[in-house]
């Protein structure tokens, strides 16, 4: 602690305790080795906004600097400049005094130089008989001396936190070509599934960001952009892979019947009676009815997207936490019980939505038991639209997501 390098300002400028403790905090520069003056210049522009500077305060101390004479700031030489007001108004392009003088105060509070002022509160300096400087009162620079590593290693990690985020962009908006490009050929070819869903979902996460987004929020809207995109991938591998089974068995049948014309299976009668053998009466064909919507059609979302809209359900799991189906389907059981849902409307939801999708909906239903009277009701409402083709798991997860996402803002 350099209790010597203490001054207070003169006139009626206040001494601020705050400008006094960095002062006694400030390293001795006078064993520190010679900065260059415009790298430090430039790792104190890329901090900006970290020290609460205005770009008109740079150009202030750019000024200042060019009242040194060396390249390098050399502390056993002496950093005190002592520029009048008029002389840097010159040098920082014709600033104003008002303007001068606030944002002098500026770099003195970031901390950048410290005022020696003199007893008239006038800036000059005392010179021996040879010219040189023995005492000078004006602006000391020292402070940048002794911060230069920490501006640069500051400024080194903005840069690297800009570049994260130009990575972040650069990927997001790959991920948002991918996915409306993907969604607009399945909607104009016809394939199968609920793409008007997913086309909201897709808009969703678009209007989560805002006009400048930080990096943090845009690596949560490509985290989510880029399950969606897995799982649009998904659903039309699924729906390929069908439409070339098809194919390859209708081809297959064909292959049988001409290359095996005597074949005994191709040549089997309908009925033992064709065969010589007894008779049995023909049985008639029983039909199963089927329902509009079979849980097979419903779409099965990421477990990573689930868990993330609905957080609280990992407490039912076995520790504490959730790391597959399995597991969430027993925490499911576990959270029905609690809620008071009877196993006949967890089973129907079940048979009608998929075990994966009843599991993901009792996570819903405990996200949101505050706002719920019935639980068991609301289970058998959500079965009763997934039956008759109403709902689709995909709109109430991202409305989980995007409140958790406003939750989390506002307690941050």
């Amino acid at each position: 602690m350099q209790t010597g390098n203490v001054t207070t300002p003169f006139g009626r400028r206040p001494a601020k305790l705050s400008l006094v403790k960095r002062q006694m905090e400030t390293p001795d520069t006078n064993t520190g080795r010679p900065v260059d003056k415009w790298k430090v210049f430039r790792d104190a522009c890329e901090a900006r906004e970290r020290l609460g500077l205005q770009d008109r305060a740079l150009t202030v101390l750019d000024a200042l600097l060019t009242f040194y004479p060396d390249a390098e700031l050399k502390p056993d030489q002496g950093l005190v400049v002592f520029p009048s007001n008029a002389q840097l108004s010159v040098r920082a392009h014709g600033i104003t005094g008002t303007t001068l003088r606030r944002h002098l105060a500026a770099l003195v509070d970031a901390g950048l130089i410290h005022r020696r002022d003199s007893p008239n509160g006038k800036r000059y300096a005392h010179r021996d008989s040879g010219g040189e400087i023995e005492e000078a009162f004006g602006f000391d620079l020292s402070p940048l001396v002794a911060r230069a590593a920490e501006l640069a290693a500051l400024a080194q990690a903005i840069a690297a936190e800009r570049l994260r985020l130009k990575r972040s962009k650069e990927a997001l908006t790959i991920c948002r070509r991918d996915v409306r490009k993907l969604i607009s050929a399945a909607t104009e070819e016809g394939a199968d599934g609920d793409w008007q869903a997913i086309e909201n979902m897709y808009v969703g996460l678009i209007s989560r960001l805002s006009r400048n987004p930080d990096r943090l929020l845009v690596e949560s809207v490509l985290d989510d952009m880029q399950l969606l995109r897995s799982e649009i991938l998904n659903l039309l591998e699924g729906l390929l892979n069908s439409s070339n089974t098809d194919g390859n068995a209708d081809q297959n049948g064909c292959h049988i019947q001409n290359s095996k014309p005597d074949s005994i299976n191709e040549l089997e009668p309908c009925s033992e009676k064709e065969q010589g053998g007894n008779a049995e009466p023909d049985l008639p064909t029983p039909v199963v009815a089927t329902p509009v919507v079979k849980p097979e059609q419903m779409t099965v979302f990421p477990l990573a997207m689930v868990l993330k809209a609905c957080p609280q359900i990992a407490d039912y799991g076995p520790g504490g936490a959730i790391t597959g189906w399995r597991e969430l389907m027993g925490a499911a059981v576990v959270v029905r019980s609690m809620l008071g849902v009877s196993p006949s409307a967890y089973q129907e939801a079940c048979e009608v939505m998929g075990p994966e999708n009843a599991a993901t909906a009792m996570a819903a239903i405990l996200e949101r038991a505050g706002h719920i009277n019935s639980a068991g009701g609301y289970l058998r409402d959500l079965t009763r639209r997934a039956r008759a083709g109403e709902f689709g798991m995909g709109p109430m997860l991202m409305s989980l997501m995007r409140a958790n996402a406003s939750r989390d803002r506002r307690t941050a």
